[in-house]
């Protein structure tokens, strides 16, 4: 398994390091175009509350927020609200777009996925590239990757390709992606009680002494409702998990 995992992110590095030199345009301020791939990509910016403190001497942290498949990457308000009011400037990113493939439905989902979640990868990884000059004021070397389903694999993913340019990752429900065992990347995963996730994704009680890693599942949730759309009870829920862990982290 782990020999399996090594090559499938070498593969993926090779393809990265000769796709994020590209340029870009704007479209609008919520489109960007990645022109090496033809990709106009939907994003919002949130500033954090205190905004004003950030400068390019003090810069504050950036969150990047990965929807879960099928779900818009606007309906993750409560998250985006929590890394703001913590002094995170918030890029919610969609990932798939109408000409994409559908999402693959075969097992093995760890390498019949990877395609999507490479390109997701990708996607942030131009990102990062090209906010970070437009952005001076905010430290886009020490990610904070946020992501529900398919985008907690993307992140998980990014993590364990980049896991210099990660501080922190937080998924709702992921299930397919290993969660990086990395000692300088702290991970909060919130586990919906519907759905088990696949072997090796969740780290077990060895592991869990040896990284910085907290693993809760919230009795009666359940995976699809892991979003602004679900029940209060449930969105109150993951807000305040989401904002322990940040305040946890000094």
């Amino acid at each position: 398994m782990q020999k399996t995992l090594k090559k499938l992110f070498i593969l993926s590095a090779l393809a990265l390091s000769t796709l994020v030199m590209s340029t870009t345009s704007y479209a609008n301020d919520n489109v960007m175009t990645d022109k090496s791939r033809n990709r106009d990509i939907p994003i919002n910016i949130t500033l954090p509350a205190n905004n004003a403190k950030c400068t390019a001497q003090a810069k504050c942290p950036v969150a990047f927020i990965n929807g879960g498949y099928g779900i818009s990457h606007n309906e993750y308000t409560f998250a985006s609200n929590v890394f703001n009011q913590r002094g995170y400037l918030t890029v919610a990113v969609a990932h798939e777009l109408k000409s994409d493939p559908y999402l693959n439905r075969e097992q093995p989902y760890l390498t019949t996925r990877m395609e999507n979640w490479h390109r997701g990868v990708v996607t942030l990884k131009f990102l990062v590239n090209e906010l970070s000059s437009k952005y001076p004021a905010y430290d886009f070397t020490k990610l904070a990757l946020f992501g529900h389903s398919n985008g907690g694999d993307i992140s998980a993913l990014y993590g364990s390709i980049y896991p210099n340019e990660v501080s922190q990752i937080i998924t709702l429900d992921h299930r397919r992606m290993l969660i990086p065992r990395n000692k300088n990347i702290r991970v909060l995963t919130l586990r919906g009680s519907d759905y088990p996730a696949d072997a090796n994704v969740l780290l077990n009680d060895s592991e869990l002494d040896k990284f910085p890693v907290t693993q809760i599942m919230i009795e009666k949730s359940r995976h699809n409702d892991m979003y602004d759309g679900g029940p209060i009870w449930l969105v109150d829920r993951m807000s305040k998990e989401v904002e322990g862990f940040l305040a946890s982290k000094n």
